[in-house]
């Protein structure tokens, strides 16, 4: 199936995304798309969650012989289709990226939500057993609208920042004034040792070798009369 089921005749400040080939229940996700068709995101990707994660029951309209009736619900008929729930909510954060791409906010409401069967695999028993089974697959679809987009304006996506740009002047600023800002550890600052040139290192190499010298040659003097002294005892 080319394009899409429900898009509106005005695309300009639309945004879409849809998953085909899903291997689930296409009544679950028919379902899950009804409870946030006509609804904002703010309120659809956290309810999306909640079911995802099993903490809240969807409510079945249609597809709902030998169900169980939820007291969340008020009573009425509901199942938890967590599977159904985490596929709708990928392909709606999916819409909403898209949306973003195209420069329409961050804010949208859920035009369209639908799902339908899409393929059936005959699947056969093994042994030559003459059961047969048969996987369906499903396609899911969301259509979102953005911000209205006034006459003789154009949208145009943000623009991304072009690998070996300069940064501009404010950028700049910010940075110093980051490093300015940042805390030293210990509430000290910490000094760089300075760097010695080669011509003061070797000053200092030949300052410390006349020093050993002069110990060696006060040693020796302190050990003289010592050793005179022993020889004349003996």
């Amino acid at each position: 199936m080319k394009g899409y089921s429900n898009m509106p005749e005005n695309t300009d400040n639309c945004a879409s995304a849809r998953v085909e080939g899903v291997n689930a229940s296409y009544k679950d996700l028919s379902e899950v798309c009804g409870r946030i068709r006509n609804k904002k995101t703010d309120w659809a990707v956290p309810f999306l969650e909640k079911a995802a994660d099993g903490a809240i029951p969807i409510l079945f309209k249609r597809h709902n012989k030998n169900c169980g009736h939820r007291h969340e619900l008020g009573g009425r008929k509901g199942r938890y289709p967590w599977k159904a729930a985490k596929i709708v909510l990928k392909t709606l954060q999916s819409a909403m990226s898209n949306g973003k791409n195209l420069g329409l906010g961050e804010v949208y409401t859920i035009v369209a939500a639908s799902a339908n069967k899409k393929d059936i695999f005959p699947r056969m028993a093994p042994k030559g057993r003459t059961a047969r089974s048969y996987l369906v697959t499903s396609r899911v679809e969301i259509v979102l609208k953005g911000a209205e987009v006034p006459k003789g304006v154009a949208m145009a996506p943000p623009k991304k920042k072009e690998e070996g740009a300069k940064p501009s002047p404010a950028e700049t600023k910010k940075e110093e004034k980051k490093k300015d800002e940042a805390p030293v550890l210990g509430g000290e600052e910490k000094k760089e040792p300075p760097r010695m040139l080669k011509d003061e290192g070797k000053a200092l190499a030949e300052h410390k070798h006349e020093a050993e010298k002069l110990k060696d040659e006060e040693k020796g003097r302190a050990e003289a009369p010592h050793q005179h002294g022993e020889r004349n005892k003996r």
